[in-house]
């Protein structure tokens, strides 16, 4: 029976051909996740309400937030141990894909916030429209 002999430069290699799948692996479920450009340019609403309402749902990141600190993980454990060819390319996807994630989420509190605002601003409106036709309602019965 023959014993198998483990080089140290074959493990480590082996082991950052992983490291680098597993940050792409990483990296693809976090762009799966990020909402589509159709997704967010598309409404299908009868009012502006029901717009934010859509968008706010399509601006939904899902785990990509998840998927992108998993890529981050294993990018700084590969980087350390620099087992990684194009470790500035890889960053650069990295820090790609962060920024599309942190441009939605901050797109997704702006149209939450909205959301809240319109429909007192519409209630407002409503109000001071209803005090003005009722003061010139008055004004009219009093000629």
């Amino acid at each position: 029976m023959t014993q198998s002999t483990f080089d140290d430069d074959d493990l480590f290699g082996e082991a950052a051909d992983e490291m680098r799948a597993d940050v792409d692996n990483a990296l693809a479920a976090a762009r799966a996740e990020l909402p589509t450009a159709d997704a967010v340019w598309s409404a299908d609403a009868d009012n502006v309400l029901g717009v934010l309402n859509g968008l706010k749902s399509a601006l939904d990141t899902g785990e990509a937030a998840t998927h992108l600190r998993q890529a981050k993980k294993w990018f700084a454990l590969g980087s350390r141990a620099d087992a990684f060819e194009n470790p500035e390319e890889l960053e650069a996807e990295i820090e790609s894909v962060a920024a599309v994630l942190d441009t939605v989420e901050t797109a997704h509190t702006e149209v939450t916030a909205l959301t809240g605002t319109v429909p007192q601003l519409r209630s407002a409106l409503q109000e001071a429209h209803a005090e003005t036709d009722a003061s010139s309602e008055t004004a009219a019965a009093d000629d």
